[in-house]
């Protein structure tokens, strides 16, 4: 069926201009990929099997409210639309999201009510019958997802209703006529005749993957050579014309034979029972340098998976329409094609691999522990493939997280469920570990993965009429005992976190400091922190998180996070009066010199305060800039914060030493007499301005009086601010 869904969202519809230097909306984003695979996977099954004209269905968010979940509404958007038209479509379809919140089933929950589920699954349905499911929860049972899909039924229903009678009234219930396949019946029933026993026989033999199919194309060609020397005649045309008739009716052969096989004689495509998981095999560490690394092997299906761990700098930034924020925990699905004996080329990722990765990460990340500092990034290889490679990558994915030592809550395991059942028919078949042609040839995929406490996430695609909930409950609970087997397997290869990370991971420190003392750690410009950082090597990141500074220090080895830390709290310790300190002389004043205390700290150690005996300079004491010197936090200046410091109350005071008589500060003058005071000083310099930029009578009364100013020099801390700031 060419069908083609496209779920866009405009940035406009939230107000919001789209990141990047176009300013434009680009090429869909992880999240429009998956909900218009939501969506697909609802209609698909609903067009005609003989149906083959191309079919487009664009949804487009045009205006969002930021409380209600857009996603949720796709599905019936589509339908709808489907549903306006003359298009072949076997029923109308909805969508809706399910939550539990505080106990009680939600149908479409704001974005706020989700913060407080612990169940989270997206349904598509008819009237009549569940078509799709997908979603995560946080250890729910098996009964709770039931009677989650039973309140997602009753509210499809009046959607369907709705659009039935939305059809009607535009006169559209009626599709339209098509031809789009030519069929010989004749043809078709001779090779159902002719053909049949034979792929029954090859069914029933267990061959591997590729010998089988090897045998199933053989039974094929032989026809088709037997065909053509039975109809010489036909043209070269008409001969290409029968073999793809051929090619199409083989397949309903095969499809057939393997479902009376399951549902007769109990015997499978690989001569599994039912319920029986394929062998399993698994080690960790199979790669030296990465952080973490694991095997996976379930029967033809192989998964190889890295864990790798970053800092805070590796966070992947999400800017969707209605979603910006960072994500710690990255999963990467990769499926080459040569997993599957294809011989071409990988031309990016896709939209299945995007699918399958996020299930699978949707399946571990409620069992990562919240105050773990890494960055985390898993990586899944498919090496080779024959069904469930998802699932094997969450059990990959376990294995490479606990390998490199993230204390994971529990571990997970996965399983991808069948179902064999004809229509008409009471006898059904729930497989365990499907094939990749038991979910090709069958009729549904039910993945779910889960710790031996509840599920952790599913995926159900539907494709046959008429399911119950107890067909629905014999699969969950069968794909329970599955899950549990897998985790025995898993446990045993390694039955918990490593204790410490290996020596190659980077390692990171987390502490909290106050919110005022983020600006003086990162300095103007950043000058502090990135002085820090090119001093210690260390990667220091601040963010301001409920009112308070998280500071997070990585480096490759513990000496340089050490240093680090200790510059960091050194910035934002509190100095204490009384307190001794070896600070560094930052700059030299005629009056005294500027010493840096503490990072960021500088205070001043007054000319008087050096010595006890009188300086005529700051040099004749040998201070110069970067020297060091002990010295003793006098006071803080309880306005400006400014810290008095002194060198010389560290050393012994000299016999017979007499403190200096500090000279009364001069009162003030009153407000009404400074006022006239600086009128007449503004007077004076309009008229007697002289050149030198100096008033005539100032420049006069400087020279004959230079001597006394001289005498007036500063030599102490009181008289400095006499002296510098009394006008």
């Amino acid at each position: 069926m060419p069908l083609q869904v496209d779920y866009r969202e405009q940035y406009s519809a939230a107000g919001r201009f789209p990141g990047g230097f176009t300013k434009r909306e680009g090429k869909p984003g992880d999240n429009e990929i998956l909900t218009s695979r939501l969506v697909d996977r609802v209609l698909r099954p609903l067009f005609p099997g003989n149906y083959h004209a191309e079919v487009y269905v664009n949804v487009m968010l045009l205006s969002a409210d930021g409380v209600d979940q857009p996603d949720a509404l796709a599905g019936f958007a589509a339908s709808a639309a489907l549903a306006c038209s003359d298009i072949p479509f076997e029923c109308p379809i909805s969508e809706v999201r399910v939550a539990r919140v505080n106990g009680e089933f939600v149908v479409n929950p704001t974005f706020q009510q989700m913060k407080e589920a612990d169940m989270d699954i997206m349904v598509g349905a008819s009237a009549e019958n569940i078509m799709m499911v997908e979603g995560e929860m946080k250890e729910v049972s098996e009964q709770d997802l039931l009677q989650a899909l039973k309140v997602a039924m009753d509210a499809i229903k009046p959607m369907c209703a709705l659009q039935v009678e939305l059809s009607k009234e535009l006169g559209v219930d009626v599709k339209r006529e098509y031809d789009h396949e030519v069929n010989d019946e004749e043809l078709r029933e001779r090779m159902s005749k002719e053909l049949y026993q034979s792929v029954y026989d090859v069914t029933k033999q267990a061959l591997e993957k590729h010998a089988r199919a090897e045998a199933f194309e053989k039974i094929r060609e032989d026809f088709k050579e037997k065909y053509a020397a039975e109809n010489a005649s036909l043209s070269e045309d008409e001969l290409d014309e029968k073999a793809a008739m051929i090619d199409r009716y083989y397949h309903d052969v095969e499809r057939d034979a393997m479902r009376r096989c399951i549902l007769d004689e109990g015997i499978r495509l690989d001569g599994r029972k039912t319920d029986e998981i394929r062998p399993i095999w698994c080690e960790v560490e199979p790669l030296p340098m990465p952080h973490g690394s694991a095997i996976f092997t379930r029967g033809e299906t192989q998964s190889l998976s890295t864990c790798t761990l970053g800092t805070k700098l590796d966070e992947k930034l999400v800017d969707d329409v209605l979603d910006k924020s960072y994500m710690k925990f990255l999963l990467h699905y990769n499926f080459p094609p040569f997993s599957t004996g294809e011989a071409k080329a990988q031309r990016g990722v896709g939209r299945r691999e995007i699918g399958h990765g996020h299930l699978a990460w949707r399946g571990l990340k409620s069992q990562l522990p919240e105050d773990f500092p890494y960055t985390i990034r898993l990586v899944s290889q498919i090496l080779e493939s024959n069904g469930s490679s998802s699932m094997a990558t969450v059990c990959a994915g376990t294995l490479a997280l606990m390998d490199a030592g993230v204390p994971i809550k529990k571990p997970v395991s996965g399983i991808a469920m069948g179902l064999i059942k004809n229509p008409g028919e009471d006898k059904f078949a729930v497989l365990s570990d499907i094939l990749g042609d038991e979910d090709h040839l069958g009729d549904m995929d039910f993945k779910t993965t889960g710790t031996r406490d509840g599920l952790t996430a599913t995926q159900m695609d539907i494709k046959c009429d008429g399911l119950s909930f107890e067909i629905l409950e014999k699969a969950l609970m069968q794909a329970k005992a599955g899950r549990e087997h897998i985790l025995n397997c898993l446990t045993d290869t390694i039955a918990e976190p490593r204790a410490d990370l290996k020596p190659h991971v980077p390692r990171i420190e987390q502490f909290d400091i106050p919110k005022e003392f983020i600006g003086a750690v990162i300095g103007p410009g950043g000058k502090i922190i990135q002085q820090i950082q090119e001093d210690t090597g260390a990667t220091i990141v601040i963010d301001e998180i409920d009112g308070v500074g998280k500071v997070q220090v990585s480096a490759p080895d513990r000496d340089s996070i050490d240093a680090a830390i200790r510059k960091v709290k050194a910035i934002v310790a509190v100095p204490e009066v009384g307190e001794v300190y070896e600070g560094v002389v930052r700059s030299v004043m005629p009056y005294g010199c500027f010493v840096e205390i503490m990072p960021g700290k500088d205070g001043l150690l007054h000319i008087s305060e050096i010595d006890w005996k009188r300086l005529e300079s700051v040099e004749e004491a040998g201070l110069h800039e970067g020297d060091k010197i002990n010295v003793k936090l006098l006071d803080i200046d309880p306005k400006t914060g400014k810290y008095k410091l002194s060198h010389r109350v560290l050393i012994p005071k000299p016999e017979g030493y007499v403190e200096r008589e500090r000279r009364p500060r001069p009162e003030r003058p009153n407000n009404r007499q400074g006022e006239r005071r600086n009128d007449r000083r503004q007077q004076g310099e309009r008229n007697n301005f002289r050149q030198g930029g100096r008033p005539f009578e100032a420049q006069k009364n400087f020279e004959e009086n230079r001597e006394s100013f001289e005498e007036r020099e500063p030599r102490d801390f009181n008289d400095t601010l006499d002296h510098d700031f009394d006008f």
